[in-house]
């Protein structure tokens, strides 16, 4: 039997294929493509490749013995799955198999921010969610990497090189764009205006944890848990380290996923 997660976000379907030693012999991670469906497809085909599996169903085009948790923003939008789990149970499952220490999780994803408090069986405490606008999401550094011509990852360099990071009060994208591009007619460094956005997330992100309590260790998932801008921006916020994953934190969700499948799969045996 396989054991397959796959969590299709609204910026990116990462798929991960699990045996039943809980070895990975596979994973992706794509861009989303027209529709769930499609992402699913693109990011389970190269997911299939790299474990090297070619015994699949003509029709389906899915191994015939596997089971399949989706999770995300597309979760009920696909078909020949077994069961859906919220995005935030998948995290917290996710990141505690990663880093058993984990007992905050900070999940920064392409259009929501949540902070997730487990216990020591990644079980959920609690969590806070922001969903309602982009600020606090990989959408707030899409937007403010635009506005200043760089790359996400120049914008990332460019902030670490940063002793005085200016302040951006704004929290709404609209609003922050605009006092991004004031302080650049104002010809004020772009390290520190790079470093002032950052700090401007991890400050979001502080008063969303304050309302789940933080508790070490705090480790970061989702697409932007490898900017090392933001990590030490969210440091110098919560005042403590930041535990780093044993794994791809990008993964953290669809690993969920896939320990759920085989939970469930022997539930159903």
């Amino acid at each position: 039997m396989l054991y397959v997660g796959c969590d299709l976000g609204s910026t990116t379907g990462k798929v991960v294929i699990m045996d039943e030693s809980e070895k990975i012999l596979g994973s992706s991670i794509v861009r989303s493509a027209r529709g769930p469906k499609k992402t699913m497809e693109h990011a389970f085909q190269i997911a299939l490749e790299k474990a090297g599996i070619t015994d699949v169903n003509p029709e389906t085009g899915l191994p015939n013995n596997v089971f399949i948790v989706t999770t995300g923003y597309g979760r009920g939008a696909v078909e020949n799955v077994n069961e859906e789990v919220s995005e935030i149970s998948c995290h917290a499952r996710g990141a505690t198999y990663l880093r058993p220490s984990t007992r905050t999780i900070i999940d920064i994803g392409g259009q929501d921010c949540k902070v997730i408090s487990v216990d020591e069986n990644g079980r959920v405490l609690d969590f806070q969610m922001n969903d309602k606008c982009s600020a606090g999401t990989g959408r707030f550094f899409e937007v403010m990497s635009r506005v200043l011509d760089l790359s996400l990852e120049d914008l990332a360099s460019e902030a670490l090189k940063s002793s005085k990071p200016c302040s951006i009060s704004k929290q709404c994208s609209v609003f922050a764009e605009s006092e991004v591009i004031s302080l650049l007619n104002n010809d004020v460094p772009l390290p520190d205006i790079c470093a002032g956005i950052h700090e401007s997330i991890a400050r979001r992100i502080h008063g969303m944890a304050f309302k789940v309590g933080i508790e070490e260790e705090v480790v970061l998932t989702g697409g932007c848990a490898q900017n090392k801008a933001l990590q030490k921006a969210l440091e110098k916020r919560l005042k403590m380290k930041l535990g780093q994953l044993e794994g791809d934190p990008q993964l953290a969700g669809a690993l969920g996923a896939a320990l759920f499948a085989k939970e469930k799969a022997h539930k159903e045996a």
